[in-house]
């Protein structure tokens, strides 16, 4: 009997060493329905699906997650030395490219609307201004010329300047819409969104939505535009009217 005991503790010793020695799988804190979420899926990584990015760098900083998969803008602005989060680092793996663009309802003229208001701001520098007051300015994509528009009195634009109001679809992402310490919404989407409503003439909203169904928040008329560095995937450009891409992002990887 003791010799049987004593070869199932060895057996259990030998268990548990294997065990210890296996790598532990990385596990990805991501925000459900985002660009990063899915190619974190694609590349089969063992995730944990958070509300936004934010929460998904708290995830990374607390330990409860081994590391993040957010917009390379989003962690110029908030990861290293001097932002809120100075213990976390930005690795150089890069695991997509892509492009943002501004939604609206399928069929809307609101995105040629937007697009000549663009065109206009880039051109005349004020869209380079805004972008360099949150720092993205190395991220903006030169516009084409600007093309006129005539808004028909059936058209999504009269709808919006005839309520006297542009609601904004968007989530809490610095540097492109987060709130300033007075409880404002800023950042470069949000003063981008402010130019479209004054050259409109009609007063603002933004509006906290659920990422997942921004298309139908925008089918419902809950909001007019998604405008919160919305990455152009096909998907969204099958569901949405979209303007031309105005700046540049990629996914990368945050560590502690």
């Amino acid at each position: 009997m003791k010799k049987l005991m004593a070869l199932l503790a060895v057996v259990a010793m030998i268990f548990s060493l294997t065990a210890c020695s296996q790598p532990k799988k990385t596990v990805y804190a991501v925000e459900a329905g985002s660009a990063g979420e899915a190619i974190a899926k694609e590349k089969g990584y063992q995730i944990n699906s958070v509300e936004n990015m934010a929460a998904a760098l708290m995830e990374v900083q607390a330990g409860t997650s081994n590391a993040a998969i957010i917009d390379s803008l989003m962690a110029g602005a908030m990861v290293g030395p001097g932002t809120s989060y100075p213990d976390l680092k930005c690795t150089d793996q890069r695991l997509t490219e892509e492009l943002y663009g501004i939604g609206c309802r399928k069929g809307s003229d609101l995105a040629a609307y937007i697009n000549n208001v663009l065109s206009e701001s880039y051109a005349d520098g004020t869209m380079m201004e805004i972008a360099k007051t949150y720092g993205v300015q190395e991220a903006i994509i030169a516009q084409p010329a600007a093309t006129g528009f005539t808004p028909s009195a059936e058209s999504d634009v009269a709808y919006i300047q005839g309520k006297g109001k542009l609601i904004v679809g968007i989530t809490e992402f610095a540097p492109m819409d987060y709130k300033d310490a007075s409880g404002n919404w800023i950042g470069f989407d949000a003063d981008m969104a402010k130019l479209v409503a004054k050259k409109l003439n009609v007063e603002i909203e933004f509006v906290v939505i659920d990422w997942d169904y921004k298309a139908m928040e925008l089918d419902s008329k809950s909001i007019d535009v998604v405008w919160n560095g919305m990455t152009l995937t096909d998907a969204v450009k099958a569901a949405m009217e979209c303007t031309n891409p105005y700046c540049n992002n990629a996914q990368v990887v945050v560590t502690k």
